[in-house]
């Protein structure tokens, strides 16, 4: 399904990851390949710009990491990042450029494109989130599925196999999430949609949409 689809997604120019989707179908396909790719990218980073900090860590001189903040490899923290108080990155995981990973947020094998916001109690993990992609307060992403099955992306043309156990979601470029939102195993977002707050949210939503609730979806209205 094209709209399901890396290129339909994301803007690749707006993450250091972009090499790590080259040859992918869906962007879900690479969640087994960030930590390699982690340590591969990070030796290659330019020491004027980046500070290697631990075991497999790298840090933008320009990020601002809090001291209470916990960062285990591998990781790469972008330029112009802020990870703030008590935020728990736990290992492969990608911070973009200008991205913010907020108070008691969590990440776990993530690629967070530039600029994104995960500011308040967030928990994000096997999760890919487009340029811009913010998440309201308390807003988390749902990684295994309560009958431990594996993931499977639920969209009107019919389901698609992931054959993975962990697989949290997929947000476009911009897309808004609502504060205490639960998007669960396999949901993936198209770019520039809204989803309401206490949202609980499953399968494909199309790009340009409001999601109101399960079965209330339109289609966004210029102007």
């Amino acid at each position: 399904m094209k709209e399901l689809t890396v290129k339909e997604l994301y803007t690749l120019e707006e993450t250091i990851a972009k090499d790590i989707f080259e040859g992918v179908t869906y962007p879900w396909e690479v969640l087994p390949k960030i930590s390699e790719f982690i340590v591969k990218l990070g030796e290659t980073l330019p020491e004027e710009e980046y500070e290697k900090r631990g075991e497999n860590v790298w840090i933008a001189k320009s990020a601002k990491v809090f001291d209470s903040a916990y960062i285990n490899g591998p990781a790469i923290i972008g330029k112009n990042a802020e990870v703030r108080q008590c935020a728990f990155i736990r290992g492969n995981a990608i911070v973009g450029e200008g991205a913010v990973v907020g108070n008691s947020t969590e990440l776990k094998n993530v690629i967070l494109f530039n600029k994104v916001q995960v500011p308040h109690y967030n928990y994000v993990g096997d999760s890919i989130l487009g340029y811009k992609a913010h998440m309201g307060a308390g807003s988390i992403t749902s990684n295994v599925k309560s009958d431990k099955k594996l993931v499977v992306v639920k969209t009107p043309q019919g389901n698609i196999e992931t054959g993975m156990k962990k697989f949290g979601a997929m947000l476009g470029d911009e897309v808004e999430v609502g504060c205490g939102t639960v998007l669960n195993p396999g949901s993936v977002v198209g770019s520039h949609t809204n989803i309401y707050p206490l949202s609980s949210v499953r399968g494909f939503v199309s790009a340009g949409s409001i999601y109101k609730r399960q079965g209330e979806v339109v289609e966004k209205i210029d102007g």
